[in-house]
């Protein structure tokens, strides 16, 4: 086990194989979650969305500047400043694996917390879409300038951007077939979605059930400085995207949205691009540390978040306009 192969940060000697962190049946299911989770994302839309995105876009092009400009930037500061304290070798592939994290769009997760928060689901819907499909540019973009900020010239440590775009483009796939399906049959693509968030929910629980126990002594054994990264990236990323929001006045409902549209990242397509990715490098065990541990905590402030946010007044609420 990867626990296993991991004694002293300083004295790493056993590179970490992929096998280590993830079984091949594991790494088969994985991507298949991620295939059924894209294709429900896809088939939550309807023409009617398109529509009002149209003709009400500060919603999205709000939250396209809080996804990609927020949480890249927080990334990158939690690593210069917490990660970095800890030895290079260590530091530097566990720092690709956080700001490959921070890059990612939201998941189908947001959408549920985003309900039993009352925030605005077709907003968040529409958000998390919108991301994913920016994604493929914006990703590798954010990439290739934080990495260039982090990474000296020359480091043994590259960023596969051609492998990353192309992985992008392959799990786009399952969303445009999920919005087909939903064009010409919205009953299918109503139960699909539903299994979207569904399999997104049972991620979580197939890491808490499986990886955790396989992988306990890398848990006990990781630095603070590695939790507060992957715990700070998505509570930070709620708490900030949430202030700005009410500063701009926008309506408390869309600002929980927004809020969390931006802090939940899609844990599962950052772990997939990982394992699709860096496939037989000797770090990938590292790598995964920060998208698996933020996995499994972002349910966790999530949760927290949403029992602050219902304590929103709705019926008060919908005395003031909304402009989203």
């Amino acid at each position: 086990m990867i626990g296993a192969s991991l004694i002293l940060l300083t004295q790493r000697t056993t590179p970490v194989n992929e096998q280590d962190v993830v079984t091949p049946f594991e790494q088969n299911l994985l991507v298949g979650l991620v295939f059924v989770i894209m294709f429900g994302l896809g088939a939550g839309l309807t023409p009617r969305d398109f529509r009002l995105a149209v003709r009400r876009p500060y919603g999205l092009i709000i939250g396209w500047v809080t996804q990609f400009g927020i949480m890249p930037l927080l990334a990158y500061i939690l690593v210069a400043t917490v990660l970095f304290q800890l030895p290079r070798e260590y530091a530097a592939p566990v720092a690709l694996g956080a700001l490959l994290m921070s890059c990612v769009p939201a998941g189908t997760t947001s959408n549920i917390f985003t309900y039993f928060s009352k925030g605005n689901l077709a907003l968040s819907v529409m958000m998390t879409t919108n991301s994913t499909l920016w994604a493929i540019l914006m990703t590798p973009l954010l990439l290739t300038f934080y990495g260039s900020l982090l990474f000296e010239a020359g480091s043994p440590l590259q960023i596969p951007i051609t492998n990353i775009v192309v992985t992008l483009a392959v799990l786009l796939v399952p969303v445009v077939l999920g919005m087909l399906v939903r064009r010409y049959s919205a009953n299918v693509g109503a139960v699909m979605e539903l299994m979207g968030g569904f399999f997104g929910l049972f991620f979580i629980v197939f890491l808490m059930a499986t990886w955790v126990p396989r992988n306990w002594g890398l848990l006990t054994s990781t630095p603070w400085q590695t939790y507060v990264v992957a715990i700070g990236l998505g509570l930070f990323g709620i708490v900030i995207a949430y202030v700005i929001s009410r500063a701009i006045r926008l309506h408390p409902m869309n600002a929980r949205t927004i809020a969390l549209e931006t802090g939940i990242q899609n844990g599962p397509l950052a772990i997939a691009i990982v394992l699709l990715t860096f496939a037989g490098n000797p770090d990938i065990g590292l790598i995964l540390i920060v998208p698996a541990l933020y996995s499994l905590f972002i349910v966790i402030v999530s949760t927290f978040v949403t029992f602050v946010f219902r304590r929103a007044n709705v019926a008060e609420e919908q005395k003031i306009p909304s402009l989203l």
